[in-house]
């Protein structure tokens, strides 16, 4: 059986993505740690197969994105859609803030982030999350 959850080969790769994360990560993962919300356990650069995700809380199968710059341009959306659909071939839904929604409404984006989680602690259904080139204003999910 092939391992796709965290593999070993991109080990060192995430754990030095969480030794320099961005701002915007770091004001995120303060919101998360110790199950701040909801109770739920999240992680840090979490690996589904190839890609690396920013957060990601395993019992709802929930992966958060904060996105900046790089991932304006048409290359950067071409790139985020097929990493996207190939993460949610695994069941795993998504959720995505840009930077500057983070940083200037760190409320809002616990509060967008609280919503979808207890929609999938209800277990009713979710409108899908669209593809980044299709996020509305800073906020996509």
């Amino acid at each position: 059986m092939t391992v796709v959850f965290n593999c070993t080969n991109v080990r060192e790769k995430r754990r030095a993505l969480r030794q320099s994360q961005p701002e915007t990560e770091a004001i995120m993962w303060q919101m998360l740690r110790g199950r701040r919300v909801a109770n739920h356990k999240f992680r840090r650069q979490f690996s589904v197969g190839e890609y690396i995700l920013d957060f990601y809380c395993p019992a709802l199968k929930l992966a958060i994105e904060i996105d900046g710059s790089s991932h304006d341009g048409e290359d950067a959306e071409e790139y985020d859609l097929i990493r996207q659909r190939t993460i949610e071939a695994f069941g795993i839904h998504f959720i995505r803030f840009r930077n500057a929604k983070v940083f200037n409404n760190p409320a809002g984006v616990l509060q967008s982030l609280s919503e979808r989680i207890e929609l999938l602690d209800s277990g009713r259904p979710h409108p899908p999350t669209p593809s980044p080139s299709q996020g509305e204003g800073e906020e996509w999910g």
